[in-house]
């Protein structure tokens, strides 16, 4: 039995991980950064849209290349 990593596909795992990377950095700024109070609200927000938006982005880029390789010529056909 495959793991669920596994059975996710290329643009999703891009996806996952860069929100995942946005997530993170947007904590750190939060945690760093003087120009606002941390609280709980800030906080999640904070994840939900900097997280959020960095794996959307990436997953549609990593989506359209897979789109893009995938009707390439040179590109042998997966039928």
């Amino acid at each position: 039995m495959k793991g669920w990593w596994q059975r996710l596909s290329g643009p999703v795992k891009v996806g996952l991980v860069a929100g995942a990377l946005g997530a993170l950095l947007t904590v750190i700024g939060l945690l760093l950064g003087h120009l606002a109070p941390l609280t709980a609200r800030s906080l999640f927000l904070g994840v939900l849209l900097g997280g959020g938006s960095w794996g959307l982005v990436s997953w549609a880029i990593a989506s359209a290349a897979v789109d893009a390789t995938a009707e390439s010529p040179d590109h042998p056909s997966r039928d």
